[in-house]
């Protein structure tokens, strides 16, 4: 009966679908690993694998949080917005005068955007990073006296802000949303995890499979055309079929996919540009396989207030 009533939940049904996938994926890894590669070092086999143990850990920590609840999905998008900022921070050029900004991003801005969104206070969660924030950075980092590349360190931080804190930040604020007769909206923040992150999963796949035209390799030597619509239009029918969980219909869940999927898409681009300016190849090396957290989380990045705000304009 327990059992019964928990895959009644629309939220169990998808967490007993990705770890169906994660099984599947799992069981062709390890098939590829003994058949193949002779259960001998491979460098495209291994990588997946280690990409799959970790959507193990990554899909794991999803289901717990999402089983305790409203604050502890607040909690985990403020510490992931947290450890992306530190990635960032850490990769950018800083002096000593830029200190007091700093101090600011992580013990100020980051802890009262997600407080005002724990509060439901759109009025002010919506405008205190791009206004307050943007404003009161300059004038901290002008306080520190260094004026040397003044404008080009300011903007560094800010775009740091704003990408790993204010934009991550909206995934959480999904749960604001009030759309009538639609009362799970932790059921959007699933499907706009699920959808983005298997595009980056299907563009790997369809990219090793197909690959055959670099997209740009001076920024993403990876990346193909191929991989890139392959992709995106797979993950495009991923949201489709999602729709049942969403007050979408399944033509609009499927032009809101692909709408996500794009922008998706052009945040992992963007963030990798920053990333071969700044001579590396990953943010860090917190998850396995993936990089960084904010590898992990870069399209998420760009596709996360644009879903909030086609929501919030045409359902709430």
């Amino acid at each position: 009966m327990m059992l019964d009533t928990l895959l009644a939940n629309p939220v169990s049904q998808i967490f007993v679908g990705a770890f169906a996938l994660l099984i599947i994926f799992s069981a062709i890894g390890a098939g590829l690993k003994w058949g193949i590669a002779k259960g001998k070092p491979h460098n495209v086999i291994d990588n997946m694998n280690s990409r799959t143990k970790a959507w193990w850990v990554m899909v794991g920590l999803l289901a717990v949080t999402f089983w305790q609840g409203r604050n502890a999905i607040i909690a985990l998008f403020a510490l992931i917005s947290f450890q992306c900022l530190r990635e960032y921070l850490s990769l950018i050029q800083t002096r000593r005068g830029d200190y007091r900004a700093m101090l600011w991003v992580f013990f100020c801005f980051l802890p009262l955007q997600y407080y005002l969104i724990w509060d439901d206070w759109y009025g002010l969660y919506s405008i205190f990073i791009p206004v307050y924030g943007f404003l009161l950075l300059p004038i901290s980092a002008s306080l520190g006296k260094d004026v040397t590349q003044f404008l080009d360190r300011a903007a560094k931080i800010q775009w740091g802000l704003m990408i790993c804190v204010y934009c991550l930040s909206h995934i959480p604020a999904l749960l604001t949303l009030h759309i009538p007769g639609y009362p799970r909206p932790e059921l959007l923040i699933l499907f706009l995890l699920f959808v983005v992150q298997s595009s980056d999963v299907f563009q790997y796949v369809w990219g090793k499979l197909l690959g055959k035209h670099k997209l740009s390799p001076a920024i993403s030597p990876s990346k193909t055309v191929e991989g890139l619509i392959g992709g995106v239009f797979t993950a495009t029918l991923v949201g489709m079929s999602l729709w049942w969980a969403t007050p979408f219909t399944p033509l609009q869940a499927a032009l809101i996919a692909l709408t996500i999927n794009i922008l998706g898409f052009f945040g992992g681009f963007v963030l990798s540009a920053i990333k071969r300016d700044r001579g590396v190849k990953d943010w860090g090396d917190l998850i396995e396989g993936h990089g960084g957290m904010l590898d992990r989380v870069d399209s998420l990045s760009f596709a996360a207030p644009v879903f909030f705000h086609i929501i919030r304009y045409w359902w709430v």
